[in-house]
């Protein structure tokens, strides 16, 4: 395979890096073709709507604020109850095969989204929670992808990669979606959503393995380095038993968990409520809105990357210090700059859009944070814990909602979204304070087949270059 043999686990990292855009963009597209939806007469309600004293029918996919709700919680249903199902059958049967029949059934949820809308609404919550379960299996992925695939010294880079995958699918998808839409009709959206996953799952069956060093296609060079300082029972990937009541007791994944949640709940807020923040609080127009949020999320994208080939290679620092300043950085001054959003008055509304930017760009730094602790900590069983960071990603998708309808009553009042904003900063600087004083960069006693165990130093051939 010549240089592709020293370099395979790029490959595998790519491929896999587009299996999850899909899987995440399928569902991410109903966001924005909702525009398009709302405005396809050819199937109509049977009610109409009143508008003054005259009626008009209403387009079958012009789908009320309340509908919308439930078509976003049945996504968040069918990830939240598939997450532990999905992670046992990845602990089970491995990475290859269970990845792609969640890609397949995304990419059937998908291509029979446009059928379940004209068929019914409760059709359409139906293939949008097989959407969620497919969602489910991405986290599991990325966690399995670098336990299997990762070397020890670039974990943080292959998080950083494949954690961007969020950002990227919603960029990606609205730019992509609208030209779509306005060319051929929302219904092709769906359909070539699907199409390309299919390429993509196929392509992910045909490369991915999860014994890299059962692969002809991995030179002895790229094997050495993969299974560098990793014990043997990292590399078992058969007898695999998940030591489930450790890692629920164990101070340190408890505390990566709660720094994940807190994350979680700012980032589903921001892509949740910023647009209404911009709107009615920055007093932004709609179009200025679009544009200037889109220019937050974009920019900081680059970062994931940056910081996690910073936390990798730079050797002036120890391990657990690198992953407690981005920690901090990612989530104890994201907790901060969240409040001090709050304050800032409306006549220095570019502010707060140059505030949110900076928000987004820490945000980005997570991967070198609490999910390299996890990594490092959890080593062969951190797809466990990573899978349920998703799992957390869910429930922040009802409790973020919950907490907004039970404090902001008037959305045009500045005060009561601070009182949300504070509330979500308070939880984001105690996670990272905690997080001080529990994380480690040590591997847990449960990762070695005894407390004897040594780990594994493969000495590369000083003739040859270490890839």
């Amino acid at each position: 395979m010549g240089l592709l043999s020293n370099k395979y686990r790029v490959l595998v990292v790519l491929v896999g890096f587009l299996c999850l855009v899909s899987v995440c963009s399928n569902y991410v597209v109903m966001n924005f073709t909702f525009i398009c939806m709302k405005n396809d007469m050819s199937f109509a309600r049977d009610d109409v709507r009143v508008n003054g004293n005259e009626t008009s029918p209403v387009s079958l996919f012009d789908y009320t604020p309340n509908e919308k709700k439930y078509l976003m919680w049945a996504v968040a249903a069918g990830t939240i109850i598939g997450t532990f199902p999905v992670n046992y059958v990845f602990v089970r049967f491995g990475g290859r095969w269970t990845f792609f029949m969640a890609g397949i059934i995304s990419v059937i949820a998908t291509t029979l989204i446009p059928l379940a809308a004209q068929t019914s609404f409760h059709a359409l919550l139906v293939a949008r929670f097989c959407q969620g379960l497919a969602f489910a299996a991405d986290f599991a992925a990325i966690g399995l992808l670098t336990v299997r695939w990762a070397p020890l010294s670039e974990t943080a880079i292959f998080l950083g990669a494949l954690t961007s995958f969020t950002n990227f699918s919603s960029v990606l998808t609205n730019a992509v979606s609208g030209a779509i839409c306005e060319g051929f009709g929302w219904r092709t959206a769906f359909y070539a959503h699907a199409a390309l996953g299919l390429v993509f799952f196929i392509l992910w069956a045909i490369i991915y393995t999860d014994n890299p060093q059962k692969s002809s296609r991995v030179s002895p060079t790229e094997l050495r380095k993969i299974q560098k300082n990793k014990s043997e029972k990292h590399l078992d990937t058969k007898n695999v038993e998940v030591p489930y009541k450790k890692l629920l007791t164990s101070p340190v994944v408890l505390c990566v968990w709660l720094n994940a949640f807190a994350e979680m709940s700012i980032i589903v807020f921001l892509h949740t409520y910023a647009p209404i923040f911009f709107n009615r609080i920055l007093k932004f127009s709609v179009a200025e809105t679009g544009f200037l949020l889109a220019l937050s999320v974009f920019f900081p994208l680059p970062l994931k990357l940056v910081g996690g080939v910073i936390s990798d290679k730079a050797k002036c620092f120890s391990e657990r210090s690198k992953m407690l300043f981005f920690n901090t950085i990612s989530v104890g001054l994201v907790g901060i700059l969240i409040g001090l959003l709050s304050f800032i008055p409306q006549s220095y509304h570019y502010v707060s859009v140059v505030l949110f930017s900076i928000i987004f760009s820490c945000l980005s730094l997570n991967c070198a944070g609490f999910y390299k602790c996890a990594t490092l900590h959890t080593r062969q069983f951190a797809h466990v814990v990573i899978s349920t960071i998703q799992w957390m990603k869910s429930v922040a998708l009802i409790t973020g909602p919950a907490l907004v309808a039970a404090i902001v009553k008037n959305e045009d009042s500045p005060v009561q979204w601070r009182i949300v904003l504070c509330i979500l900063g308070g939880v984001m600087v105690t996670a990272n304070t905690l997080a001080l004083c529990v994380f480690t960069d040590k591997p847990a006693e449960y990762t070695m087949a005894d407390a004897d165990e040594k780990t594994i130093k493969y000495e590369v051939n000083p003739d040859k270059e270490e890839v």
